[in-house]
């Protein structure tokens, strides 16, 4: 038996660093929505107990730092599964960009062996056990709109973004969320207003959604990598409303309402940098 299952991208459209941890994590609030640029992971059983992983990526390990691979194996660990199975991973979500890539691809292989293997593990259980992995594993594992709070393993869905175009440009870089959240001084952050964006979502009011977008990691990747400040000059320049950095970047997005124009701006970015996407929401 083989079986499919996507793992969609996300965007931050909030993100807010409290408070360091005693656990050397941190409390976070963070409003998340998925879009629609996906990796697709497909997952077939062996007859030999072990896991495998294949996918055509000379950025991603295929062994167990494989956060996909991780993910297979706490499920066997925890559930006391003795059975085998091969990961074939196809990569769409760019690497490193703040989009989620490996926290989605190991949120699909839990969903995904919860149905190979017939475990009927319900989906806040599967969230828990991803909190295990990493901070952005819980929310992909329901997806859609949410807010992520706690160290991202408290989970409250929200209404979905309104209808709108998302612009992601990504520049030619990669950054570790590690060395980020390294440098991180709560007290010098600029903290967001997470209530804004759900009031915005509430109201279903792009504008509204669009002045409350926020993200306190931004100041921090900036300083390190400048031409994330200038993809976003340039989108704003373009036209695109709501610019921001998802995650701890690089990739920024932008919002547009009208087609049309996020068409030209899709063209115009496709000038100013090589990863440029042009997608819709799925929240």
């Amino acid at each position: 038996m083989v079986l499919y299952e996507k793992a969609p991208a996300k965007i931050n459209l909030s993100l807010d660093v409290l408070s360091k941890r005693d656990d050397g994590y941190h409390n976070v609030e963070m409003i998340m929505t998925s879009i629609d640029l996906s990796d697709r992971i497909e997952l077939f059983e062996l007859n030999q107990d072990r896991i495998e992983i294949s996918l055509e990526s000379r950025f991603v390990p295929s062994d167990e730092r494989n956060l996909a691979y991780k993910a297979a194996d706490a499920i066997k660990r925890k559930y006391g599964i003795r059975r085998g199975v091969h990961i074939k991973i196809e990569k769409s979500i760019p690497v490193s960009a703040g989009l989620g890539g490996g926290s989605t691809d190991a949120a699909a292989v839990l969903r995904g062996l919860n149905r190979l293997w017939s475990l009927h593990i319900p989906m806040d259980e599967l969230a828990n056990l991803g909190a295990t992995l990493g901070t952005d594993v819980p929310f992909c594992v329901y997806g859609k709109t949410a807010l992520a709070s706690g160290r991202g393993e408290v989970i409250n869905a929200l209404p979905a973004p309104p209808p709108c175009w998302v612009i992601l440009a990504k520049p030619d870089i990669g950054v570790s969320s590690r060395t980020i959240f390294q440098r991180i001084i709560v007290d010098e952050l600029a903290h967001q207003q997470t209530q804004g964006v759900i009031q915005a979502l509430r109201a279903n009011d792009f504008e509204l959604l669009c002045r409350s977008t926020g993200n306190n990691l931004e100041a921090i990747t900036v300083q390190l990598y400048p031409e994330v400040q200038r993809i976003k000059d340039a989108m704003r320049q373009a036209g695109a409303l709501g610019v921001l950095m998802s995650g701890s970047g690089p990739t920024v997005y932008g919002l547009v309402e009208q087609e049309s124009k996020a068409k030209r701006i899709y063209n115009g970015m496709r000038g100013f940098c090589d990863e440029v996407y042009f997608v819709r929401l799925l929240g």
